[in-house]
């Protein structure tokens, strides 16, 4: 089953603007593969286009200067394609985190409307009635954060010098 991701923007707060929530679809996405740059412009991603232009364009002159066959180019050119695809689900949140946007949940379902419905379940069965979506932990890093290990020794690496065996 795909995996959501639901942002919404920094400063919503009322239910009344629930409908700005953005759901993002985590996995391979073939019209990215397939037509990058116009995928980039429909999902409004002009960052990211700037930079996919660019790296196309220093590959492709990199590629030439270094007298590469055509066989070649159009290889490393589908490898590029095929990461595009790969990646564009990270790059679209990666755009949404630059801005005013917050990611408040992750949701599992067959399809965007079934992510809709769940998300806005969970919602309203948390009693919030609107007031605040649901949080999570804020984070530098994209990666969940562990609490800190405790200041104990750490037991079955080594004995402790008389301590039992």
């Amino acid at each position: 089953m795909p995996v959501y991701t639901v942002h919404a923007p920094s400063d919503v707060t009322l239910r009344d603007e629930a409908d700005k929530f953005v759901f993002v679809r985590d996995g391979f996405h073939f019209w990215a593969m397939v037509l990058g740059p116009l995928w980039l412009l429909w999902k409004r991603l002009w960052l990211v286009l700037l930079g996919y232009i660019v790296v196309a364009g220093a590959i492709a002159v990199a590629l030439r200067l270094l007298g590469a066959t055509a066989e070649v180019r159009v290889i490393v050119f589908v490898l590029i394609a095929l990461l595009m695809g790969l990646e564009a689900a990270s790059l679209r949140r990666w755009s949404y985190s630059r801005g005013k946007w917050r990611q408040i949940d992750f949701v599992v379902a067959d399809d965007e409307e079934a992510a809709e419905r769940r998300f806005f379940d969970r919602w309203t069965e948390q009693g919030l009635s609107g007031l605040q979506p649901p949080e999570l932990p804020t984070s530098s890093s994209p990666f969940p954060v562990r609490p800190p290990a405790p200041q104990q020794d750490i037991i079955g690496l080594f004995p402790e010098p008389g301590g039992r065996r």
